[in-house]
């Protein structure tokens, strides 16, 4: 199929689709705070309504999920997974324009969203805009799940999908991203680790007591917590949780092949996040330090709190202390069984007294790197980018794959408009246009593509 006239059109349209993009991140939708939720989901179901989507909002015990279908030229079925809810914007000190007030400058979009994940959405839009505007119709049947917390760990999506597994049904899935590594060179990511997030309490008295008075007699609920996390993990990285490790499934072959060919993107780590004391067991980079990025499964402390943080001295006590702690999993951990190790483990230390709230779960997921849809994704990525393309078996963070794949039964692609710069979870997180731009054809380039396979 020629293209031409399609690039040509994205091209065209590149301002209609940044106007509609900064409407969209306009609308906050902080999923944690439950801000501008329900206005966002609407605002997303009228602008998949405009182009002849039928639409539903569908509720949930969380965040509404927005639905949505479309006729198309070929029988066969193409499902875009996105979310439209969006991280916290704070700390709002270090944005240099406001969160919620999309700038352009120097060939940049900055705003709260515009890269995870609403940026995303709208290239997937606009490269319907562009079949349709040229052809006169989408090239095969369309339909799209936008849910609204993904950024709290998606907690209604499992549920939504596996109940309307014959209303998802599709031949295959683009997930809600796509990047390009430092060198601008497309990524084709095929896996997402999966992540038990927990948070640990500890309280020792009902309210904070005068630190010279109780110091030798209170028990401190800042001290305790620390030596519970203490019993976590060791000094050489590994997690000291009994079974923690029972159920990973090594790397195949495969795998290590995919690894081994992937670019060292060490040095440029090392650069970008001004890593003080290097990488940690002393990595420099190669093979290993991929495989340890991805495949090796993690215990992070997010957040801890306790007592007075505050400018100047408060001399107290604290009578209670917390700290957000993620597992990042690999295959075959079972998320759910990790947090009842957990329990057991604080419990076997003598930390009956630590409550555990689970804050999120979901398991790890994989698409075969030898699939034809992951086949025909890298291909077009490389028809549009005219550069090589990284095949990437696992990356590091987590979503919501592992219902699609077992439900579903489909591959998973990703395509989109990321790079190493966009600081998602970050003040000034941002999009590059010409990336975007980029983006927008090779899922116009995929969509064709598919639908003629």
């Amino acid at each position: 199929m020629n293209y031409t006239k399609i690039d040509q059109y994205i091209s065209d349209h590149l301002s209609d689709s940044l106007a509609e993009l900064a409407r969209l991140c306009a609308q906050p939708s902080i999923s944690a705070q439950g801000v501008g939720i329900a206005e966002c989901a609407q605002l997303v179901g009228a602008m998949l309504a405009a182009r002849g989507f039928k639409v539903e909002i569908v509720p949930t015990n969380g965040h509404p999920i927005v639905y949505a279908e479309a006729e198309g030229a070929s029988d066969k079925t193409l499902l875009f997974y996105n979310h439209y809810d969006v991280q916290p914007p704070e700390p709002l000190e270090l944005w240099t324009t406001p969160a919620f007030e999309p700038t352009i400058r120097e060939g940049k979009m900055y705003a709260r969203g515009v890269s995870d994940d609403k940026g995303h959405f709208q290239s997937r839009l606009a490269a319907l805009d562009a079949f349709k505007a040229v052809t006169g119709s989408y090239p095969c049947r369309i339909k799209f799940v936008v849910e609204g917390e993904e950024e709290t760990s998606s907690a209604s999506l499992p549920g939504f999908v596996y109940q309307n597994a014959e209303k998802l049904r599709a031949d295959a899935c683009v997930w809600e991203f796509g990047s390009v590594d430092h060198e601008n060179r497309p990524v084709q990511y095929l896996g997402l680790r999966g992540i038990c997030y927990v948070e640990l309490t500890v309280e020792t008295a009902d309210y904070d007591a005068h630190s010279g008075l109780a110091g030798s007699i209170f028990p401190n609920a800042g001290w305790r917590l620390v030596w519970a996390l203490n019993t976590l993990k060791d000094s050489g990285e590994r997690i000291l949780i009994p079974g923690f490790y029972e159920d990973v499934k090594p790397p195949s072959a495969r795998d290590l092949e995919l690894l081994a060919a992937l670019p060292d993107d060490a040095p440029d780590l090392l650069t970008r996040y001004g890593l003080k004391r290097g990488f940690l067991k002393g990595m420099m980079g190669g093979p290993e330090f991929q495989r340890e990025a991805v495949f090796v499964p993690t215990c992070t402390i997010c957040g801890l709190t306790s007592g007075y943080q505050e400018k100047g001295a408060k001399t107290v006590l604290p009578a209670k202390a917390s700290a957000k702690v993620d597992f990042r999993l690999v295959p075959d951990q079972d998320p759910e069984d990790i947090a009842r190790k957990l329990r057991k483990h604080l419990d076997a230390q003598g930390f009956e007294d630590v409550r555990i709230d689970v804050l999120g779960t979901e398991h790890a997921s994989r698409t075969d790197p030898d699939d034809p849809f992951v086949q025909m994704a890298i291909r077009t990525a490389r028809d549009v980018y005219q550069k090589e393309v990284i095949v990437a078996p696992m990356v590091g963070g987590s979503g919501p794959t592992y219902p699609f794949a077992k439900a579903l039964h489909v591959p998973i692609v990703t395509v989109g408009c990321g790079y190493p710069g966009a600081r998602v979870h970050a003040p000034d997180e941002n999009i590059v246009i010409s990336l975007f731009e980029l983006g927008i054809k090779h899922t116009a380039h995929l969509l064709g593509e598919f639908a003629q396979g």
